[in-house]
């Protein structure tokens, strides 16, 4: 018995059926059984099926004597079907590579539930490709399988067969079918959803789903069957009362699909959208759910709907065109003469002179005050007091920015005047693109850490990473650096070489981390109290990075589950990537504490005993605090696979690494996290990337830059620094993890 039945109906698409096919034969997981319907298609569909039936055992064709369309040829199908779960794709769709694998590791991961929700991307005729924007109720985040009332959203899925698998048991116990008509989806979907007792979700994009061009026919009247389409919905829920909970739901997904079929003009013949409205108003009383109140924005289309306004509704429409027509020329131009005031403003800055004695700072493209500009707009403050310091934010940031520095927001004249006769400009992105650097002007790029997944030119064959990077304006930007900073040799050559430009590499450390050899344990206690971690605790920095094969990020660590294992005495601060959209945990977990709205991560570190991470560049920095550093590379191949890393991690690890929680548990069960061989790692790993991090870096980069001066401050060795210990190494003894420990134990990945 195969794992997938894969169910491929085939009508009139022989040009893309080829392409479907072999996209599931060559997926990695093999375990599969391909059914394709012919659906008595009049082109060549059922003899591309033929020819890879022949070619390919796992394929197997079924051929309809006459047509009958896509629901039920799916139907056909399914009674051929024997896999363990059901996989539905059009017959111009395809399947994403390693997609079923990945289906089937996320199935037996949930206990293999009766529906697994995943993400699609449209592929339009056009070319690119859209990824769904249902995608964030498809977080992995939370426990699984779950009951649709845990996740109601998921009822506003796209109401499709082929973004989902499927239990066949649980099909076939709940004698679920696909209706005629154009909307044969629709009944399905909620059927399934409200019926089902396990369901999970994978934040992944399996499924390409072709929209090929419109034809130059105007609409058709198989829309007329949506109509049908509720009617079963809505029968399917009186027949069972417990479901009658989901009714106000269904009322609302009609209303809005019903609105959607209207309100395009090319969906429906010509002349037939009054009788549709007509119908919709006839449909809107009778599945009504009362006592639930409309929501204000879709007020409009209930209504309209409800007392089928058609000629009112064209009134309506009329008057807000023309309304639209006519005020958004005046706000156009009111847009467009304040672009030009401000381009003209910053024209007549460029030709004043420069100020030598100001200096303009930003970080990660307009948040607050921090990383390494942050620490040298404070150096400048410290070693050229006379050079007078601001700092660009957007409004909200603008708390975390020095009283002794003027706030700036993008955009403004202030804005633009800075940039135009600043002689210090000081970033860890580049600025604005529109940026005129002048001659006299001083751009110092920090970056933001030592890099260990792929930057720069090196994107270039890493697509899913680059995103929309535009590599010809990257290369202007780097063009305007004057000064690049660099913590280590293996920096300023990977720098050299990604951003390849005229500047001046100062290997001076990073200014970010000088605090890390300036700090008390006073301060230590200090930052430790400021974020609730109580005394004679382990506290645990949780730091993961940004996922680029992922659109949305979720933790693939149960917190509050690793924290009861590890016992009492430890506590979890748990700091999301700026890129995540949210935090790591929701509120009141307990021992796990939010930090990532914290708006300095070094006090984090400061105030941690160890660090648990991924591929974050903040393990180079965690170093100089020689504190313990666990890796969590659960996804290292994957990780790999969409971004790519300079060195293999497991081959030169700071610390333990961990390919699963139950490792990660077992590294600090045992002690392992900050044994002896733990020590030995992370001073290999301080030797390597931590040589000039000496508490001085800020110092050295202000007295070249701004003083002129030659003659710097030596770096102090390795053997010589000082950093504050942490607040557990001040106990007698590290505590150990409460957890039992198993009978067999867990492996724990060492590195040689």
């Amino acid at each position: 018995m195969p794992r997938f039945s894969v169910i491929v109906p085939a009508y009139k698409v022989q040009a893309y059926l080829p392409a479907c096919l072999e996209s599931v034969l060559s997926q990695s997981y093999e375990d599969l059984e391909l059914i394709v319907v012919d659906d008595a298609s009049p082109d060549v569909c059922g003899e591309i099926a033929d020819e890879f039936t022949a070619r390919d055992p796992r394929v197997r064709i079924v051929h309809l004597a006459r047509n009958r369309g896509l629901g039920p040829a799916r139907n056909a199908g399914i009674s051929e079907a024997t896999g363990d779960y059901l996989v539905f794709l059009d017959g111009d769709d395809t399947l994403t590579p390693h997609a079923l694998r990945t289906i089937a590791d996320r199935l037996k991961e949930t206990g293999e539930p009766d529906v697994l929700l995943y993400d699609h991307a449209l592929a339009p005729w056009s070319g690119e490709t859209v990824r769904s924007a249902f995608t964030g109720q498809l977080a992995e985040q939370g426990p699984a399988p779950f009951l649709l009332e845990d996740r109601p959203g998921l009822l506003r899925a796209p109401t499709a067969a082929w973004n989902m698998a499927y239990r066949r048991e649980f099909v076939e116990g709940g004698g679920f079918a696909f209706p005629s008509g154009h909307h044969a989806d629709t009944p399905w979907t909620y059927q399934v959803l409200m019926t089902a007792e396990s369901i999970a979700t994978l934040d992944r994009v399996c499924v390409h789903h072709r929209q090929r061009r419109p034809s130059r026919a105007l609409g058709t009247a198989g829309h007329f069957d949506v109509f049908d389409q509720y009617d079963r919905v809505f029968a399917h829920v009186d027949s069972r009362p417990e479901l009658a909970r989901w009714r106000p739901v269904l009322f609302g997904r009609m209303v809005d699909d019903l609105w959607a079929v209207f309100a395009e003009r090319d969906r429906l013949p010509r002349g037939s959208r009054g009788e549709f409205l007509r119908r919709a108003r006839d449909h809107y009383r009778a599945h009504r759910a009362p006592g639930h109140p409309v929501p204000v924005r879709p007020r409009l289309r209930h209504q309209v709907l409800r007392l089928g306004l058609h000629r009112t509704y064209r009134v309506v429409e009329l008057a807000r065109r023309l309304g639209q027509r006519a005020t958004a020329p005046v706000v156009r131009l009111a847009g467009a003469l304040r672009a030009a005031a401000l381009r003209l403003h910053y024209r007549v800055q460029l030709c004043l002179p420069l100020r030598e004695d100001r200096a303009v700072f930003a970080a990660y493209g307009g948040r607050g005050h921090g990383c390494n500009p942050g620490a040298l707009e404070e150096a400048f403050r410290t070693f050229a007091p006379h050079i007078r310091t601001a700092w660009i934010a957007r409004p909200e940031h603008h708390h975390t920015i020095p009283t002794a520095t003027l706030r700036l927001r993008p955009g403004t004249a202030a804005y633009w005047t800075a940039l135009a006769r600043s002689k210090y400009l000081v970033n860890n992105t580049d600025f604005d693109r529109r940026l005129v650097k002048r001659p006299g002007q001083v751009l110092v790029q920090t970056q933001h850490g030592t890099p260990l997944k792929h930057m720069g030119l090196d994107l270039r064959e890493r697509p899913a990473a680059a995103g929309d990077l535009d590599f010809d304006e990257m290369l202007s930007g780097v063009d305007q650096w004057d000064h690049l900073l660099s913590p280590n040799r293996h920096t300023t050559l990977t720098w050299e070489r990604v951003f390849p430009g005229g500047y001046t590499v100062l290997p001076y450390g990073c200014p970010r981390n000088d605090v890390f050899q300036r700090a008390t344990s006073k301060d230590v206690r200090r930052l430790r109290e400021s974020l609730g971690i109580p005394e004679r605790s382990v506290a645990i920095l949780y730091a993961p990075t940004h996922r680029d094969y992922r659109r949305t990020q979720h933790v693939t660590l149960d917190l509050d589950r690793l924290l009861r294992r590890l016992g009492p005495r430890f506590v979890m601060l748990a700091r999301a990537h700026h890129r995540h959209g949210g935090s790591l945990v929701s509120p009141a977990t307990g021992r796990v504490i939010d930090v990532s709205d914290h708006p300095s991560v070094e006090s984090l570190c400061l105030a941690s005993d160890a660090l648990v991470t991924d591929y974050s560049s903040l393990m180079f920095d965690y170093a100089n605090l020689d504190r313990p550093i666990v890796i969590h590379a659960e996804d290292l191949e994957a990780y790999e696979a969409a971004r790519g890393t300079y060195f293999d991690l497991r081959s030169f690890a700071p610390g333990a690494v961990a390919r699963s929680e139950d490792e990660l548990t077992d590294i600090f069960a045992t002690g392992h996290w900050h044994g002896s061989r733990s020590t030995q790692l992370r001073s290999a790993f301080r030797e390597r990337f931590c040589p000039y991090d000496d508490g001085r870096a800020a110092e050295r980069v202000v007295r070249h830059v701004v003083l002129g001066e030659t003659e710097l401050p030596p770096v102090i060795p390795l053997a010589e620094r000082h950093p504050v210990p942490s607040a557990a190494a001040a106990l007698d003894r590290f505590p150990l993890a409460t957890v039992p420990l198993p009978t067999m134990a867990t492996p724990v990945t060492e590195t040689r």
